[in-house]
């Protein structure tokens, strides 16, 4: 059996995607490969497909045990033998695991990196035909990645041990040029083939918001998605605590997921949400890395997250299954103080030397900065992503809220000068909320305490909203008319570019919405919704269709109850909706439709097609 084949039969695709034949057939010539691919790309196939057709095993790193179960369940599913190994399991559990891997019943394995190293694995692996090691995840051997896990620096050291070196395939979504430069390093990538597949999603809506009510804006959302599945990101856990039991007094069907819980919740709260049976997830960054549900059709950061990298991963958990979904941003000014503590009482990185330390620290506080930008700026959201990615756009892509928002250039250059020079007045000594209390003239026990009511400028900007000074101010320090200090307090400085303005010669212009914006907007139609499926074209997803859709959905959900199953490891929504569309009649024409494979049509796929002949297919 070769790629093509293997590809149709198990997983029900007719061609690769872009980027995956490349590495593919790069592993298969025994060369190491680092794939940066957006998530939702395909990933997997690139060592799936290898996998089987090594004659020995491929072990499959990975860092999370729900990744790893996930992954495992999808392969059983399409009929591929794969196992994991990780401290979900009994002792006994993983002797016999080990014990089916040595009889070669597994052409994958899947592994935690902590159990690399541990005697009984080792000695499992020195006495055994490893052809392919795939490190999932791969930015968590970076320091300078914003997962960075120790136990990831185990995985060279590892190979190395290995009688007979095999071939190494590094894969992640997000990685920046440093962070992929550390990965071959790290991993000691032998002259790789490196293959960044772009980080562009155009399925994906992009969208900033600033409501003066959290919650009710985001309920609004919700209200008008009910039939959605989606994830909710907080950023502690008291505020997942918050969060999901107001939702469920408001009648929700959620769940919840953070460190707090015990494993078995934890476990049980996952399942819940990838079985649908709460197909709403409110959780902190603990939760999503790995979970490959398909059907997700919106993420909402309650809360902004302290970098791009996490903001992208996780919104990327949308829509993986190339349908239109939507990434929307809740912003509010107290989250730039929480990621601020979360820097400085990071205890993830205690096993890095103090200067190390304080190097990622500053890294940490100049991405904050960078994610901070993201939640001002009035270019294109999407290419804002890209840009910091290192790719570039086209400066409008059509489907942001920034794109989809009209704007009118106004001239701020007053309000600009009123600002730089309340920071100079007071020496450059004080942060972003001082100086916007000062200007604005507010009567506070701080503002008393550092003599800032005798500031000349204080309450010289009373009139102007607080939330305008605030946009002002944070367009200054995106253009690098001002600065923060890479610290703790975060001290607002003047900047070589302030000198010409205070001098009244150089103007300060800024986009700003003609009105407000909805909260929580939804960026399309909700009757588009799906209709861009594998390009059909607008007309192709009618009424009909979304009847015989929701047919379909039904009895994948009955079978998916019946086989204790994901509904989407039976079939994505994707496939449904393309037999919705097509019609298929017969098991030549069903084949045809892109994720239906051979295995999956023995199992299912008569009760597909009597169910599209019942109704009017």
């Amino acid at each position: 059996m070769e790629k093509h084949q293997i590809l149709k039969q198990y997983f029900g695709y007719d061609s690769f995607r872009e980027g995956q034949e490349l590495l593919i057939d790069s592993l298969l010539e025994g060369r190491d490969v680092l794939g940066v691919m957006p998530t939702g790309a395909g990933k997997s196939i690139c060592y799936q497909v290898p996998a089987l057709l090594f004659s020995g095993v491929t072990l499959v790193i990975s860092p999370l045990i729900s990744l790893m179960k996930d992954q495992v369940r999808a392969l059983n599913s399409a009929g591929i033998h794969a196992a994991y190994l990780n401290s979900s399991l009994t002792p006994g559990q993983y002797r016999k695991a080990l014990e089916n891997a040595r009889m070669g019943r597994y052409p994958m394995i899947y592994v935690a990196p902590e159990r690399l190293l541990a005697e009984e694995f080792l000695d499992f692996a020195r006495n055994s035909s490893i052809s392919m090691v795939a490190v999932d995840e791969a930015h968590c051997v970076s320091q300078w990645g914003q997962d960075f896990r120790p136990s990831y620096l185990r995985i060279a050291r590892f190979i190395r041990q290995l009688p007979d070196r095999p071939v190494v395939g590094a894969f992640t979504a997000t990685a920046t040029r440093e962070v992929q430069d550390d990965i071959v390093r790290m991993l000691e990538l032998e002259r790789p083939q490196v293959l960044t597949a772009g980080f562009n999603r155009p399925n994906l809506y992009f969208s900033v918001q600033s409501p003066k009510d959290r919650y009710g804006a985001m309920k609004n959302y919700l209200e008008r998605h009910r039939e959605d599945s989606g994830i909710i990101y907080c950023l502690t856990r008291k505020n997942v605590e918050e969060v999901c039991g107001r939702l469920r007094q408001d009648g929700f069907p959620v769940t919840r997921y953070h460190a707090g819980l015990s494993d078995e919740e934890r476990r049980r709260n996952q399942d819940d949400f990838i079985y649908d049976r709460a197909p709403v997830m409110v959780a902190t960054n603990a939760f999503g890395m790995g979970i490959d549900k398909s059907n997700v059709r919106y993420v909402i950061h309650y809360q902004m997250p302290k970098n791009m990298e996490s903001y992208y991963q996780e919104a990327g958990r949308a829509g993986r299954d190339g349908e239109p979904a939507e990434c929307i941003l809740l912003y509010g000014g107290q989250d730039v103080v929480t990621n601020q503590f979360f820097i400085e009482h990071n205890q993830e990185n205690e096993e890095l030397d103090q200067e190390t330390r304080a190097l990622v620290q500053e890294q940490d506080r100049e991405r904050l900065k960078r994610m901070t930008f993201y939640c001002f700026t009035r270019e294109c959201l999407r290419d804002y992503i890209l840009r910091y990615f290192g790719e570039y756009g086209e400066n409008y892509c059509g489907n942001c809220s920034n794109c989809l928002s009209q704007f009118e250039t106004v001239d701020v250059t007053k309000t600009a000068q009123v600002l730089m020079e309340c920071v100079r007045s007071c020496g450059q000594r004080y942060g972003i909320n001082v100086l916007i209390d000062t200007v604005h003239g507010a009567n506070t026990a701080k503002i008393r305490q550092y003599r800032m009511h005798e500031n000349p400028q204080y309450g010289f900007l009373s009139k102007e909203p607080v939330h305008r000074l605030r946009q002002v101010l944070n367009h200054l320090f995106l253009k690098e008319y001002l600065r923060t200090t890479n610290d703790e307090y975060m001290l607002v400085k003047l900047t070589e570019k302030s000198r010409s303005v205070l001098e009244g010669k150089e103007s300060i212009s800024m986009k700003l919405a003609k009105e407000q914006e909805p909260a929580v907007k939804t960026g399309k139609p909700k009757g588009s919704r799906r209709k861009t499926a594998a390009g059909l074209p607008e007309d192709a997803f009618s009424e009909e269709s979304q009847r015989l859709f929701e047919k379909l959905r039904s009895l994948r959900m009955e079978i998916a109850r019946e086989e204790k199953v994901p509904p989407y490891i039976v079939f994505s929504d994707k496939t449904l909706i393309l037999m919705s569309v097509h019609k298929p009649g017969n098991k030549s024409e069903l084949l045809g439709i892109s994720g239906v494979g051979a295995f999956k049509y023995e199992k299912y796929g008569e009760r597909f097609l009597k169910c599209l002949r019942e109704n009017g297919g």
